[in-house]
């Protein structure tokens, strides 16, 4: 688990986005992945999650000191929240993901791969969801470690897997890899975005192993789709 970056740095962080020269949709993360025949799209999944039931006892802060304002929300087959994204680097060290380079870097996760060792934030697409608490708890409703999440960011999906807990009262927040894939700045001091990022998580669900991006994308299109032709 680590701590979040404080309001400023996220302040900071949507600045150096804003007047970045390059357009935000290109920030970090080079071009989409081309979308195979026959996958959901961004818009088709946002049309499911228009409207919120909320099914946590009160709503997270996108960052420490900042209002609660995101509740989590609950519809047939998923739970979803609309937030920020903060990076997440922690799990095993590499180039981009160590303590040089992540001021709030953890050299664990709370769910580790088939060979026991912590995931890699770099190059596995994940996500991080808040410690079990009053407001939520997340194994209650069906979401554990390994399960299945759509993240949308504008017009790209990607699909990534529960890895991570963070602090009880905090939500929003993925891998160097989901930010980098989406096209947002993977850097976990700098990066993120402040707003504009969906999380759908399929409850039940789970990718096996856990460091398999290719069964998460399998996985997620198959209920992804169910998910959208659901009545």
């Amino acid at each position: 688990m680590r701590m979040r970056r404080p309001p400023l740095a996220a302040a900071l962080s949507a600045a150096l986005l804003t007047t970045a020269t390059a357009p935000a949709h290109a920030s970090g993360g080079g071009e989409p992945r081309p979308t195979r025949e026959g996958s959901v799209d961004a818009v088709e999944l946002l049309a499911k999650v228009t409207t919120c039931q909320q099914i946590s006892h009160g709503k997270y802060r996108t960052d420490e000191g900042a209002p609660a304002t995101v509740p989590v929300c609950g519809t047939d087959g998923a739970v979803f929240w609309k937030a920020d994204m903060d990076i997440d680097c922690d799990g095993l060290r590499t180039t981009h993901c160590n303590e040089t380079s992540d001021p709030w870097f953890h050299n664990d996760t709370a769910f580790h791969q088939s060979d026991g060792r912590p995931l890699e934030a770099e190059s596995l697409p994940y996500v991080v969801v808040p410690s079990p608490s009053a407001i939520w708890d997340h194994a209650g409703a069906g979401i554990r470690g390994g399960g299945v999440v759509a993240v949308i960011h504008g017009d790209r999906v990607e699909y990534a897997v529960v890895v991570d807990t963070g602090p009880s009262e905090i939500i929003g927040e993925a891998s160097y890899a989901t930010a980098k894939a989406l096209g947002i700045d993977p850097d976990p001091a700098t990066g993120g975005v402040s707003s504009g990022v969906t999380y759908i998580l399929f409850k039940n669900s789970r990718v096996s192993p856990i460091e398999s991006h290719s069964a998460a994308v399998a996985l997620g299109e198959r209920l992804a789709r169910e998910f959208v032709d659901a009545d």
